[in-house]
C-alpha cells in the first residue's frame, strides 16, 4: 500500500531537508509527520504513542542539530520513528517491525543517524555521555551529543549512575527529559511526583518565564553580577519547588519545563542551550498519543495497539468462531491471583510491566500485595530477596531479556541465600517484531548453571499452573519458569493444579526410531513432526524434559540405553542451553549416542513473526521434520504412532 506523504514531508529525504524550510513551516512540516505515522502504523503496526508525543521535538532537533555529526542518542526507541523517517527511511517505513524489513528500534547497522542501538531503557545518557568525552578528547569542540529520554526510564538505576558521572565530566552532554509521565504503563515512584511538582508549580513557572529577562538585563553589569544571579536563581528554584533542585545537585544545569508541543520554543531553547557548555538538562513536557485523541485518553492502550482504523479508531483483533487458547501472560495473571488468595504469602513484582506480564490483574485484585517497582530488574530481584528473607513467596515477572540486566542480583541476593523466589520469565524464546534486543535467548543457558536455583519450562498452559503451584510450596528456594510471548495451546486450560515433582519429565509418545527431547511450548511444534513422520512410517519417541535444572537423569537414562540417535530442540540458545545440558549428560555417563542440537544458533537474530523465526533458525516442525528423515528409518507399521 502506497502512502502519500503531505506537500513538505514529502521533499524531507534528510535533515538536510528540514534545514531548508523556514522556521514557520516547522508546525506544517510536524502535522504531516504525525499523520504520516498514524496512516502507516495503523495499517502495518507497530509502536504508536510514543513516537506521536515527540514529533515535534524530533523536527525541533533535527533543525537545530547538525545530524549525524551532532550526534542524537533515543533512549528506548519506540519514539524514534518520526526520527527514522526523517532521516532517509520514509518510503520503507512501512516495513518496520516486519521479517527483513526496518527495524522497530535505531540500529547503527541501518543509517548513520542511528548513534547507538537500542531497545533496553536507561541507557542514552551513559553512550552519549561516551560519546561526549570521546569527542573532547579527539578535540570536537563543536559537537553536541543529545540523549532524548522519558521520565519512565530515568527511574532505572543505570540513568543514575550515568547523571552522576556526567555531571562532573568535561563534556558538551544535553540531556532532554521527555516528561509524559508514562513508559508503557503509568510511571510510578518519588521521582514522577518531584517532576510533576517542576511541572505544576505555578509560581516556579512564572519564575522560569521571566528568569531569562532579568538575567539579560543584569548580565550587562558584569561577569561577577551574573555569577550572583546565577546563585540566587538556584536558591529560589529550590524554593519554590520545595525542594533543592534533583539535576542541579548533580551539577547538570537544568531548564524548564518547557512545552514539548511547541515546536517554535522547542528550536529556540535547542539553539539557546548549543551556545551553553558542559552538562545541560532540558525538562520538556509532551503527551503520550499527541494528535490521536484515543492514544491520548488511554496511553497504555495504544502504547502498541496492533492494527486500527484510523478514522473510527477500532483496534482490529482476529476473530474466531471457536475458543481460542489464552496468552500465557493471561494464563500466569490469573493463575498467580488463584495461588495468592489460598496462600497469603504470596506477592508480586514486576519492573515497570505490569500489563505487558498481566501483573495487574493481581494489581487491581490485591493492590496491597502487588508492586510495580518501576524500570528497575536489579531493584526488583533484590526487592523480592527481602521479602523472601521474611517468609513470603515472591513472585518476581520480568521479560526474559530484561533479566539479563538482574544477573548479579539474581545470583549474590537471591541464589547464595538460597531463597525462594519465584522468577516467572516472560517473552522466553523468540518473542517477533521487537527483534534482537527483546529475545529471550539466553535464560535457559544463564539460569542453569547458578547453584540453587530450580530452572523450568512449561509445554502448555496446564504445566504452567502446575509450576506456578509446585513453586509456592515450603522451602523451593530460587525457581525459574519460562514461558514465550503469545498463546498456548488449550482452550480448556483452567484444570485443578497439582504439584510437579522437581526434575521430572514426562514422556509424550513412545517410538523405536530415535528420541526428541524437547523443553517449554516449543514441544509442540515437535508434537507436529512426529504426527507428519508418523504417516511417512517413521516413529521418534518424544520426551518433555520439563526440567533443564535439575535434569532428569532416570529419564535420560532410558533414553541414551535404548536410542543411538537423538534430537534436541529448545527455543534458546544452543550454546550451554538443554541440547548442551544433555551431552554435558552423556559425557559424564559415558554413552555416546548422536545428538543433532536445534534451537537458536550463536548469530543474532533479526525481527520477524515468531513461527518465521524458528523455521529461519531451523528448529519449526518442518525442520524438526527434515531432521528426523535425515536420521530416522522408514517403517512399513504404524504400531508405535501416539
Amino acid at each position: 500500500m502506497d502512502f502519500e506523504p503531505g506537500e513538505l514531508l514529502k521533499h524531507i529525504n534528510s535533515p538536510a531537508d528540514i534545514k531548508k524550510l523556514k522556521e514557520s513551516d516547522l508546525e506544517q512540516l510536524s502535522k504531516e509527520l504525525r499523520q504520516y505515522i498514524i496512516d502507516v502504523v495503523s495499517v502495518y503496526g507497530g509502536h504508536f504513542g510514543a513516537s506521536l508525543g515527540v514529533v515535534e521535538l524530533t523536527v525541533a532537533l533535527h533543525y537545530v542539530l547538525k545530524t549525524p555529526y551532532d550526534q542524537l542518542v533515543w533512549d528506548v526507541g519506540h519514539q524514534a520513528y518520526g526520527h527514522k523517517i526523517l532521516t532517509g527511511r520514509r518510503d520503507s517505513f512501512y516495513t518496520n517491525r516486519t521479517h527483513h524489513g526496518i527495524s522497530g528500534f535505531p540500529r547503527r547497522s541501518e543509517s548513520e543517524y542511528d548513534t547507538f542501538g537500542v531497545g533496553h531503557s536507561s541507557t542514552s545518557i551513559s553512550a552519549a555521555l561516551g560519546m561526549a568525552v570521546a569527542s573532547v578528547y579527539k578535540g570536537e569542540t563543536d559537537r553536541q551529543h543529545v540523549a532524548v529520554i522519558g521520565d519512565g526510564a530515568m527511574t532505572a538505576g543505570m540513568a543514575f549512575e550515568a547523571l552522576n558521572h556526567g555531571g562532573i565530566a568535561n563534556s558538551n552532554l544535553l540531556v532532554i527529559l521527555n516528561d509524559n509521565c508514562m513508559s508503557i504503563d503509568p510511571n510510578v515512584g518519588a521521582l514522577k511526583e518531584y517532576l510533576t511538582q517542576i511541572s505544576t508549580s505555578r509560581s516556579y513557572n512564572r519564575f522560569r518565564d521571566d528568569i531569562g529577562y532579568v538575567l539579560g538585563k543584569i548580565s550587562e553589569l558584569g561577569p561577577d553580577a551574573l555569577g550572583t544571579v546565577k546563585k540566587i536563581e538556584k536558591s529560589i528554584k529550590g524554593t519554590l519547588l520545595k525542594n533543592s533542585n534533583l539535576f542541579e545537585a548533580l551539577k547538570f544545569r537544568y531548564f524548564g519545563p518547557v512545552d514539548g508541543h511547541d515546536v517554535k520554543r522547542l528550536v529556540k531553547t535547542l539553539e539557546d542551550l548549543k551556545t551553553i557548555p558542559g552538562p545541560k538538562l532540558l525538562h520538556v513536557i509532551t503527551t503520550k498519543g499527541k494528535g490521536y485523541a484515543l492514544a491520548e485518553k488511554d496511553q497504555t492502550k495504544w502504547h502498541a495497539p496492533g492494527l486500527f482504523d484510523k478514522i473510527t479508531g477500532e483496534i482490529k483483533k482476529s476473530s474466531s468462531t471457536t475458543p481460542t487458547p489464552p496468552k500465557y501472560q493471561d494464563v500466569f495473571g490469573l493463575t498467580l491471583v488463584e495461588l495468592a488468595e489460598k496462600n497469603k504469602k504470596i506477592m508480586g513484582i514486576t519492573p515497570a510491566m505490569p500489563s505487558g506480564s498481566s501483573l495487574n490483574i493481581m494489581m487491581k485484585a490485591m493492590p496491597d500485595r502487588a508492586f510495580d517497582v518501576g524500570i528497575a530488574e536489579q531493584h526488583a530481584v533484590t526487592f523480592s530477596a527481602g521479602l523472601a528473607t521474611q517468609d513470603l513467596i515472591p513472585f518476581c515477572t520480568i521479560y526474559s531479556s530484561f533479566m539479563q540486566r538482574a544477573y548479579d542480583q539474581v545470583i549474590h541476593d537471591v541464589a547464595l541465600q538460597n531463597l525462594n523466589v519465584v522468577f516467572c520469565l516472560d517473552r522466553a524464546g523468540v518473542v517477533g517484531a521487537d527483534g534482537a534486543t527483546h529475545h529471550g535467548a539466553y535464560d535457559l543457558a544463564f539460569m542453569r548453571c547458578i547453584p540453587n536455583m530450580v530452572v523450568s519450562a512449561p509445554m502448555n498452559e496446564e504445566e504452567l499452573r502446575n509450576l506456578m503451584f509446585t513453586a509456592q510450596q515450603d522451602n523451593m528456594g530460587p525457581f525459574a519458569i519460562r514461558y514465550p510471548r503469545g498463546k498456548g495451546v488449550m482452550v480448556d486450560w483452567r484444570r485443578p493444579m497439582k504439584a510437579i515433582e522437581v526434575g521430572k519429565g514426562r514422556k509424550i509418545c513412545d517410538g523405536e526410531d530415535l528420541a526428541i527431547l524437547t523443553i517449554g511450548h516449543i514441544g509442540n511444534e515437535a508434537v507436529k513432526a512426529c504426527r507428519i513422520v508418523n504417516e511417512q512410517g517413521i516413529y521418534p519417541a518424544h520426551y518433555d524434559l520439563r526440567f533443564v535444572k535439575p535434569l532428569d537423569e532416570q529419564l535420560l537414562h532410558e533414553v541414551f540405553k535404548k536410542f543411538k540417535k537423538i534430537i534436541t530442540v529448545e527455543d534458546g540458545t544452543i550454546e550451554g542451553g538443554m541440547g548442551s545440558a544433555v551431552l554435558e549428560f552423556m559425557a559424564d555417563h559415558n554413552y555416546s549416542s548422536q545428538i543433532v542440537r536445534l534451537g537458536i544458533p550463536n548469530i543474532i537474530v533479526e525481527h520477524g513473526e515468531q513461527h518465521e523465526l524458528w523455521a529461519e533458525s531451523g528448529y519449526d516442525a518442518d525442520s524438526i521434520v527434515t531432521e528426523i528423515k535425515r536420521l530416522a528409518v522408514s517403517r512399513k507399521t504404524n504400531t508405535l504412532a501416539g
